[in-house]
């Protein structure tokens, strides 16, 4: 009797070049971090990992065709948590971001800071909030589009102080980081890297930031946990999937040749310069992180009802 096809497949692995999708432009987070692992990746595996760009619709096009590859271990993903943003804001989605992917582990972590212009009143989150509460729908923030984690971000945080704030969505970021700039619209959660020109140079000043615990960038300025809105957080996670299926063994092997390339000095180093934090987990681990956050923006979606454009 011969073995079946998913236990030929384990033994076999890897028998071909590794696809390592990318569904976003180059240059971003998930990008970054393909690009990192897959040079490194190779040598381990003994075949060569080809990153490939899929953008397009905020990542639902790349991620229906990983969800839809064979399951043998030759296609993988590098995404990052708009994946599971996703599943609230589009009710067609071609893919369901806890049956249809195995995790394999995070990546990193990225964190954002609440930025506002230097004409803006109020310099801390409780002033902010205050100012907010006196005068509802006035303040303004930005994002690089509706359902964006910027946007999303700024929903929570609008749920979790009980404020209604004016979103003004843009096409991208560079449009809503220079309106910030010069001042016609108020607020933004930023990424780090983004960020910290600008409030270095006096240009913005940081308001609070969305990590579990102070970044070190920014030593003085406390969390969003920290200014009262307890436990909540806006880390964007990044991290590493195959499709639904593939091989326990393959996924094993895959997980801790990405742990060792992620635990390194040269990673450490290489992603800080990015505004990103390497991390490491079990696909297990990542699982969990992939149902709870489906729930809680799940949560955001539907209270702000949010719709994409």
């Amino acid at each position: 009797m011969g073995l079946p096809l998913a236990l030929r497949s384990a033994l076999a692995w890897p028998d071909q070049p590794i696809r390592l999708v990318v569904p976003f432009t180059p240059a971003g987070g998930p990008d970054i971090i393909a690009r990192f692992v897959a040079e490194r990746l190779s040598p381990k595996l003994g075949q060569p990992v080809m990153v490939e760009n899929i953008p397009g619709a905020s990542g639902n096009i790349g991620s229906q065709q990983v969800a839809r590859a064979r399951p043998d271990g030759q296609t993988l993903m590098s995404s990052v948590n708009t994946l599971v943003m996703n599943a609230s804001l589009y009710k067609n989605l071609p893919y369901d971001p806890v049956a249809d992917f195995a995790p394999l582990g995070l990546t990193a972590w990225g964190s954002l800071v609440l930025v506002a212009h230097p004409s803006q009143k109020p310099n801390t989150l409780a002033e902010l909030v205050a100012a907010a509460k006196a005068e509802p729908k006035t303040l303004t923030y930005g994002s690089p589009g509706v359902g964006t984690p910027h946007h999303l971000s700024m929903a929570l945080m609008e749920i979790a102080s009980g404020i209604v704030l004016v979103h003004v969505p843009y096409k991208g970021s560079a449009g809503a980081v220079q309106d910030l700039l010069g001042g016609q619209i108020g607020y933004m959660f930023l990424p780090v890297q983004v960020s910290a020109p600008h409030i270095r140079a006096g240009k913005l000043k940081a308001i609070a930031t969305g990590s579990p615990e102070r970044l070190p960038q920014f030593p003085d300025v406390p969390t969003l946990s920290e200014s009262g809105l307890k436990g909540v957080d806006v880390d964007m996670w990044y991290g590493f999937f195959a499709p639904k299926g593939t091989p326990t063994d393959v996924v094993t092997r895959l997980n801790q040749e990405i742990v060792a390339i992620l635990d390194s000095p040269e990673a450490r180093t290489a992603f800080e310069a990015q505004g990103l934090i390497p991390a490491t987990s079990t696909p297990a681990a990542l699982a969990e992180i992939v149902v709870r956050d489906r729930a809680r923006w799940a949560d955001v979606v539907a209270k702000r009802g949010i719709q994409p454009e």
